[in-house]
């Protein structure tokens, strides 16, 4: 294979602070991006970074009370740009981030730490209720509306006596409409639970043996197609949902990656059939997922049961010596991405994924190209 023949990821920009980062996040329409984490002296902080001239450069600092474990702001609208956060101490806020002083809106959501959080049909037109959902090391799984004040809409928690199990990892799928909308969970204990949010019922649950660290739909605003889950031990799973069997369930497969954690899972916004996983060993995997020819046939029974595809991997780098603890992707420019590790080191990446730009490209050329696509028109915050 030639040089240069498969898709390169280039470290476009890396900046050292001096705080731990756990989340980072594109602001939707700009070149400007948040990290939000925990100050040696435990109160949390959330910074927002601009992209120019290949330097990031500091635009805003907030201190909170707490540490900041995630946010999203995919329960907002293009317009106003909320960011959806969650703490330390089980607090949900919403911030307006042209006066981040204090929270629009705010709820104690959890008795722990708020260990994921995602949101739903604020950047859509048509599709339902703008919704966040958290995940909590109380065991609790619920979904908020910011329209209403103090209560979530849906709550899904072990009954009272039950085990409750520390839930990792949340996320929205199958809101395709404006009734349609699903939440999948994972928790340490390897279970994945799917809850359909129309009926108020558990869609299907499943044990992957190792902590889920993180799940997403491959896309959220279509019919459930697929569903990625990594795990503890250096494996993920690929659901594919198209078939639901009354018995064994979705068909996937499993890929061993990372030789360690897989710490997370992000689609290409642009391209749902490629996404990344991150690693503990501070690595990245950019994958392709490759249909079959047929996505269901019949068994013995005359039942459907759905048929998964196979993998490629397209490329691997190794970014940090510590655990990636997060990724995002620029919704504007495909192939931009933001990342975060425990090295207290946040990194601007550029994919030269299929598709994107000529694959052939110098790694010189890909440099020119990223440089190329941050010179954006931006919307100032």
């Amino acid at each position: 294979m030639e040089k240069f023949e498969k898709p390169q990821i280039i470290c476009h920009i890396e900046k050292s602070v001096n705080y731990s980062l756990f989340d980072a996040k594109w602001i939707p329409c700009s070149t400007k991006f948040v990290v939000m984490g925990s100050r040696p002296r435990g109160s949390g902080i959330i910074q927002i970074y601009e992209v120019s001239s290949g330097e990031l450069n500091l635009i805003k600092d907030i201190e909170r009370s707490q540490p900041i474990k995630c946010g999203t702001f995919k329960a907002s609208s293009l317009r106003d740009r909320y960011l959806a956060t969650g703490d330390f101490q089980g607090k949900l806020n919403i911030y307006n981030l042209e006066d981040p002083s204090i929270p629009i809106y705010t709820v104690c959501a959890h008795k722990e730490i708020i260990n994921s959080i995602d949101g739903v049909a604020g950047q859509s037109i048509g599709c339902g209720a703008p919704e966040i959902v958290t995940g909590s090391r109380d065991g609790g799984v619920k979904v908020w509306d910011p329209r209403l004040k103090g209560r979530p809409v849906a709550v899904m928690e072990p009954k009272e006596g039950e085990t409750r199990r520390d839930c990792w990892a949340v996320t929205f799928g199958n809101s395709y409409n404006s009734e349609e909308r699903v939440v999948a969970a994972g928790y340490d204990n390897g279970d994945i639970k799917m809850f359909d949010l129309k009926a108020m019922a558990l869609l299907w649950e499943s044990n992957l043996k190792n902590g889920v660290c993180s799940i997403e739909f491959d896309r959220k605003d279509i019919p459930m197609n697929k569903l990625v889950a990594t795990t503890l031990e250096s494996k993920f799973y690929l659901f594919d949902l198209k078939t639901q069997h009354p018995k064994k369930g979705f068909s996937y497969l499993t890929e061993k990656a990372h030789n360690s954690t897989v710490w997370l899972v992000r689609h290409l916004p642009q391209n749902r059939e490629i996404f990344v996983t991150c690693g503990g060993g501070g690595n990245l995997c950019l994958w392709k997922y490759n249909y079959p020819e047929k996505r269901k046939i019949v068994d013995k029974d005359g039942i459907d049961q759905g048929v998964v595809g196979n993998l490629t991997l397209l490329q691997n780098i190794t970014v940090s010596s510590q655990p990636v603890s997060s990724l995002d992707w620029s919704p504007d420019k495909q192939g931009l991405a933001v990342c975060t590790a425990f090295d207290q080191c946040l990194r601007n990446l550029f994919f030269n994924v299929p598709n994107a730009i000529n694959s052939t490209s110098s790694s010189k050329e890909i440099r020119m190209q990223g440089r190329k696509l941050m010179k954006t028109e931006d919307q100032s915050l």
